[in-house]
């Protein structure tokens, strides 16, 4: 029997860089947007359901915008990544009003999560052969994992990115350490593997996530801005309790809007690939 897989997408974040629902920018020949060619990649890669994490006041945008059309290919659930969605003993403190972050994001979806899954970013283009390998991964016995791209398909000219910097030691990964104002002049190799946030996991994870999450409340520095990301959990379990992920690395060049004015590069790279076959134009 097939092993079912679950694809989950982080797009509760507003996109303050790019100046709005950046998620929902039309970058396609017929509107698409970026989320659109992520679950066709998914879909053909044996990806059999999608698991959208939004806020709750974006729910209408998204169904309208994006998932009728998902829901044309695949089984959809939406969650909501609330700030007061907290463990038993904590309450959101006054004047909080950004989201926990990614790890937080995740654990959002525990309800609906029951196979292995991988998690993406709303707003990444990752590519099919991505999907592929993060696939095979969770159908095997060890679906732990994370998809690496090399630092100079991850570039923008637009201005400087933050990237997750890996350290792999026989295939596997030691660390991912977050580096800030990232451009192709900033002294790192190109071909340094970094994270994208494309992160294959075991339903175990959620246990994981509600244990870090308390852990992060009761000690973080900043309640008013503090983040409870998803690389840094993975990054501790690495190094105080020797878990084990498979560092998949991907030909594929990554795309994305993290400016404004990344979107028109986007557009033409999306017309280039669906000129090329590659996408269908509707």
């Amino acid at each position: 029997m097939k092993k079912k897989t679950s694809l989950v997408i982080m797009a509760a974040g507003m996109g303050s860089r790019f100046g709005g629902l950046k998620q929902m920018a039309p970058l396609g020949p017929s509107g698409q947007v970026i989320i659109d060619y992520s679950v066709y990649d998914a879909v053909r890669a044996g990806f059999d359901k999608v698991v959208l994490i939004i806020k709750k006041e974006n729910e209408a945008d998204f169904r309208e915008v994006a998932g009728k059309r998902i829901e044309r290919l695949c089984d959809v659930s939406y969650v909501f990544q609330d700030p007061t969605d907290l463990p038993a003993g904590f309450s959101l403190p006054e004047g909080r009003l950004k989201p926990w972050g990614t790890g937080h994001a995740v654990l959002s979806a525990r309800r609906e999560i029951d196979t292995p899954f991988a998690v993406i970013n709303a707003d990444d283009y990752y590519g099919a052969e991505s999907y592929r390998l993060i696939h095979e991964c969770l159908v095997s016995d060890a679906p732990e994992c994370m998809v690496g791209f090399e630092l100079g398909k991850t570039l923008t000219e637009s201005g400087t990115v933050s990237r997750g910097v890996c350290t792999i030691r026989d295939g596997y990964l030691e660390s991912v350490v977050e580096h800030t104002a990232l451009d192709k002049n900033s002294g790192l190799p190109l071909d340094t593997v970094v994270s994208m946030n494309l992160w294959g996991f075991s339903p175990a994870i959620m246990e994981t996530l509600e244990r870090g999450f308390a852990e992060f409340l009761t000690a973080m520095p900043d309640p008013m801005k503090s983040e409870f990301y998803l690389p840094a959990v993975v990054d501790r379990e690495i190094r105080e309790r020797g878990a084990r992920y498979r560092v998949l690395r991907t030909p594929e060049r990554w795309y994305g809007v993290t400016y404004r004015e990344d979107a028109e590069g986007v557009r033409r790279a999306i017309a280039e690939m669906t000129a090329a076959g590659k996408y269908p134009a509707k």
